[in-house]
């Protein structure tokens, strides 16, 4: 198999695609959450409720859908905007970033994250879920090893907009 990470703008035609790989990506994110919860359930079609404005991603300029590849397989997908959870602008926020499990720990989260901060630079935020503590781990050195990344700060979300780190950086050519 080809090895080789490769990320590319998705298209109308990857819509179902990335929706698809979505449901896992939700999916993992429910073991998170308290099993009281009533957050991160399947509605009775078994499937779980669509990750907030997805089909803007599609339709805004401000917003990226992109799909991961691995050789010619399709194994994950990333949606950027300029939201920004606490302090200035952004030209770019980390909205969702998904791999299958099957091809994490390979080093193809760490090439989609260098491949989307070469291509999309400017002022970053990544805001991680205090709870994920893979992540927790995984964004501060796949941020910090990117080329071009400068000012690399880290802030404590306030707990009510946002619980958990957020990275702050600039990517510069």
């Amino acid at each position: 198999m080809n090895t080789e990470v490769d990320v590319a703008l998705a298209g109308e035609s990857d819509r179902r695609l990335i929706d698809g790989l979505a449901q896992f990506h939700i999916y993992d994110f429910s073991e998170f959450d308290p099993a009281e919860s009533d957050d991160f359930e399947p509605r009775a079609d078994g499937r779980f409720e669509p990750i907030p404005h997805f089909d803007s991603y599609w339709r805004e300029d401000s917003r990226l859908a992109l799909l991961i590849r691995r050789g010619d397989r399709p194994v994950g997908f990333a949606l950027i905007d300029a939201v920004t959870h606490g302090g200035p602008p952004v030209d770019r926020g980390m909205a969702e970033f998904f791999v299958l499990r099957k091809h994490r720990r390979a080093g193809v989260a760490s090439a989609a994250v260098r491949a989307i901060l070469t291509r999309w630079l400017g002022r970053w935020e990544v805001a991680v879920g205090e709870r994920n503590a893979g992540a927790r781990a995984f964004w501060p050195v796949a941020v910090a090893a990117a080329p071009g990344v400068r000012d690399l700060t880290t802030l404590e979300g306030d707990g009510v907009h946002w619980t958990g780190p957020i990275l702050r950086f600039t990517v510069e050519a």
